[in-house]
């Protein structure tokens, strides 16, 4: 580069694309608001995180690295009645995939019950608390509607006094549960439901997943949240649009702790995805059901399903990349996503051979007993995946598709009389099939060319048809699971009655399929390219030593083309 080109470079203003939310942080930075960024993502362990939540979790922990500020994981456990520590075990090892290191920073909202208490305690002196004793229902019709103001609850003229003594028998276990509740006393007219004297705690009996049976009343997710968030430091609680009606409950119960540097609540639209099942009450049930293999079946968009079928943490955060920061709601097409992990393997992972559906090719004139070693690129994109020698011998197995007796035009496969190329090997001539009783094509036989090792011929004559193979001798056999979208795309993804529309085809599985011998030593999460099939990986739940189980991550065509 010229001095002059280093002068044009080092004088020329970048101006870098930023999104709404970085815009909020720079102005707070910029005016003093705040002189850090200090994030969290905030699961509640009561289910496997799915792909939407990665979007929270890469945009979270991503602005946390770009301002050299602060990440968290803090697990909102403010409800054991659907919390369990698998869920907490299970979204620790998702986020960690993901990238997002939290290092030491991880919290459980349960360790702040002491101080949550306290909190409630302090609005009930401050009169902006009291104890209800009415229903859940009669709180509902209590709290009006979008065109009709609230009633006053008869527990709010409770005096501070009687206030204190009730909570605090709340907290003793002197009440069942549903029987009692703290409120926050707000404003039973305002237009925003949310700031209808909201419950704020409820009587609970029942055993936590962290703190046992040490309490009996448990906070609510709206008035727990932002005391959290206020506790750990957080400057900017980012979370999806559904919480925009709840941002100033949020604000409310900042201001009225008297924390003295508030965060700031900033939301942004969740990420959707064409016909797939994100619900947790539906994947339950096709848990419970059995027809999914558990919260990673490889169908589902489950972070654990999709890496378990062989999705990298590289896609997931290209795929969200393209789906962008913003308030509109959206939904992007699953093709994009798989458009994502095509780019990102097609020059890591090396291409080998794999039969699926085997038939047996017979090279009549090659050497009986004869095995020669033939050198294959393991991937033409990628020189430094270097090669690997093939074993070639006088029996192969090739796909089923790749022979037919009596081929339609523009077949240029094999069948009698005509010639291909076994790939990295030698032109084969086909010489006719051997049947069973039934018909079934049981064997393929050809000749070969001793001269055209390589596949070339030295006297240049072409061939149309390439095709791939396996020695039979050494190859491996393997059990092959083919995936479709479980939800049905032609219906949508749900009857009328509410339920979900299945793909009866939406696993395929090969128990017979024929592999190189390179394969032999795959392990768990392994990603191949298989020659003309697609992309694949070693399941991590099934295979066990000499029984190799692959997932398709993926076919090789796409109708996807990337937004420009």
């Amino acid at each position: 580069m010229s001095e002059l080109e280093k002068e044009i470079v080092d004088s020329a203003e970048v101006k870098e694309s930023k999104n709404f939310i970085e815009q909020i942080i720079d102005k707070d930075l910029a005016e003093g608001v705040y002189d850090t960024v200090h994030t969290r993502f905030p699961p509640e362990p009561n289910g496997y995180l799915h792909i939407g939540h990665a979007k929270s979790i890469l945009l979270n922990y991503g602005l946390a690295q770009k301002y050299n500020g602060k990440f968290n994981l803090r697990f909102d456990d403010t409800n054991p009645t659907k919390e369990k520590s698998e869920f907490v075990e299970s979204i620790k090892a998702d986020v960690k995939w993901l990238g997002a290191d939290w290092e030491d920073r991880l919290f459980f909202a349960s360790n702040y019950f002491d101080q949550m208490y306290e909190a409630a305690v302090k609005l009930i002196k401050k009169g902006k608390a009291y104890v209800s004793d009415l229903s859940a229902e009669q709180i509902r019709e209590y709290r009006g509607s979008l065109t009709e103001p609230g009633k006053e609850d008869p527990g709010s003229v409770r005096s501070v006094e009687e206030n204190l003594a009730l909570f605090e028998d709340m907290k003793a276990g002197r009440y069942e549960d549903g029987s009692k509740v703290l409120r926050a006393r707000i404003d039973m007219a305002s237009p925003n439901i949310n700031m209808r004297d909201p419950v704020i705690y409820r009587v609970a009996h029942m055993s936590h997943q962290n703190t046992g049976d040490k309490w009996c009343i448990y906070p609510m997710y709206d008035f727990a949240h932002p005391i959290e968030d206020a506790i750990e430091g957080v400057t900017h609680s980012i979370c999806t649009l559904e919480f925009e009606d709840h941002r100033p409950l949020y604000d409310w119960v900042v201001r009225e702790l008297e924390y003295p540097h508030p965060p700031k609540q900033i939301e942004f639209a969740k990420l959707y995805l064409t016909n797939v099942v994100t619900g947790k009450r539906y994947i339950k049930k096709l848990v419970e059901q059995g027809i999914v293999d558990g919260w990673d079946d490889p169908r589902l968009v489950s972070i654990a399903a999709l890496r378990r079928r062989g999705f990298t943490p590289e896609s997931i955060k290209k795929f969200v990349e393209l789906c962008g920061i913003s308030k509109a709601q959206s939904s992007a097409d699953y093709a994009m996503l798989e458009y994502c992990i095509r780019e990102d393997l097609k020059t890591k992972a090396p291409r080998m051979m794999a039969i699926l559906d085997p038939v047996k090719l017979v090279i009549d004139n090659y050497p009986e007993g004869q095995t020669e070693m033939l050198p294959v690129v393991n991937n033409p994109e990628n020189e430094e995946l270097g090669s690997r020698e093939v074993p070639f011998g006088k029996e192969l197995y090739i796909e089923r598709d790749d022979f037919m007796e009596e081929p339609p035009k523009k077949y240029f496969r094999m069948f009698p009389g005509n010639e291909v190329r076994l790939m990295n090997a030698y032109f084969v001539k086909c010489t006719g099939c051997v049947k069973d009783e039934n018909g079934k094509v049981v064997e393929v036989h050809g000749t070969y060319d001793p001269e055209s090792r390589g596949g070339n011929s030295p006297d240049g004559r072409k061939v149309k048809g390439t095709i791939h193979w396996v020695s039979a001798a050494e190859s491996v056999k393997a059990q092959v699971r083919l995936y479709e979208n479980i939800i049905d795309e032609e219906k949508g993804v749900y009857n009328e009655d509410g339920s979900l529309n299945l793909n009866p085809n939406s696993l395929t599985t090969l128990t017979e399929c024929r592999l190189e011998p390179a394969f032999a030593k795959a392990q768990a999460y392994d990603r191949f390219q298989f020659v003309r099939q697609g992309f694949f990986c070693v399941d991590c739940k099934d295979t066990k030593p000499g029984e190799l189980v692959f997932n398709r991550i993926v076919s090789l065509k796409s109708s996807y083309v990337l937004p420009k």
